[in-house]
């Protein structure tokens, strides 16, 4: 009976939490906390955060897990602490000691020159110990069993590379880069270019496009609000608008909006071409649209929100 009397009774809930993921949790694990206290019954994140890491961590619920994919794609910010001269089986702290190297003395001239050839378009290897798959299994997996892993290299983008301060042995880094990016692999290759090897001993996450200057949530303040009631929790829970509020808003009449909720393509003409977001007469949004030359608008993600 005690089984019955604690089952969790989920509910539809619609909106985005803007977690501040602490150390020691897998991103699913995060978002399973967080959806157990907030009851919803369904949830997603947008990009996975390491355990090591903390930061911001996108938790999309009910109709905006549509929108998690797209947040994926998405410019992010991190502040890396690298530990120079020791070089690990895991690319961070958490890993076996595979070797260690003398740090040569660092000046500024030396560190910039090193940061210099990972700005722009470059080509990374992931890190074995990765959740990246290969014949359905992740990586990690493969890597803790011992097998050998054949990791592809693949380009992904560093739109801004900055030291934040060194020492004899430590190396902080700020990193705005594009999607797919390890900062772990960028550690060991800068460890390289320095001449000593590097892994990540410590890994935060700032913001995601397009929450820039996120104010960020707990678990803790998230059972908190719970205990306090909805006026609480709708603080923290945030409308799916505010992941399209970059895109164009397109605002519809009566039978613009039922052809978009029947899937039926709209004529727009004298708009601009491109990504847009369509929002009923009543504020709700509706669908994300691609606009073509000639106005017409193909629907990408339809969404089924109750009334305003």
């Amino acid at each position: 009976m005690g089984q019955y009397r604690h089952r969790i009774r989920f509910r539809e809930l619609h909106g985005i939490v803007l977690l501040d993921k602490p150390e020691g949790l897998s991103s699913s694990q995060a978002l399973q906390s967080a959806r157990r206290t907030l009851r919803a019954a369904k949830g997603g994140h947008a990009g996975a955060l390491d355990p090591l890491a903390t930061g911001l961590l996108p938790l999309c619920f009910g109709e905006a897990t549509k929108l998690a994919h797209g947040l994926l794609g998405s410019r992010k910010a991190y502040l890396a602490e690298c530990r120079l001269g020791i070089t690990t089986t895991t690319a961070d702290r958490e890993g076996d000691i595979v070797a260690e190297r003398p740090v040569p003395v660092l000046d500024e001239a030396r560190v910039e020159a090193a940061l210099a050839r990972f700005r722009g378009r470059i080509v990374q290897v992931p890190p074995a110990y990765s959740a990246l798959k290969q014949g359905g299994e992740p990586l990690y997996v493969k890597a803790r069993r011992g097998e050998a892993v054949d990791v592809p290299p693949r380009e992904v983008d560093i739109f801004r590379l900055e030291a934040r301060g060194h020492a004899a042995d430590r190396l902080d880094l700020y990193v705005e880069c594009g999607s797919g990016t390890y900062i772990r692999s960028l550690a060991v290759d800068l460890g390289e270019a320095l001449g000593c090897g590097a892994h990540l001993a410590s890994l935060r996450r700032l913001w995601v496009e397009p929450f820039r200057e996120p104010s960020m949530t707990t678990l803790e303040q998230l059972e908190q609000a719970m205990a306090q009631g909805d006026q609480a929790l709708q603080g923290l829970l945030l409308p799916i608008d505010v992941a399209v509020a970059d895109l164009p808003a397109l605002h519809l009449d009566a039978a613009q909006s039922l052809a978009v909720v029947q899937g039926r393509r709209i004529e727009l003409p004298g708009r601009a071409p491109g990504r847009c977001a369509a929002f009923a007469s009543d504020g709700r949004l509706l669908a994300l649209g691609e606009l073509d030359e000639g106005g017409r608008m193909q629907i990408l993600r339809g969404f089924n929100l109750p009334p305003a």
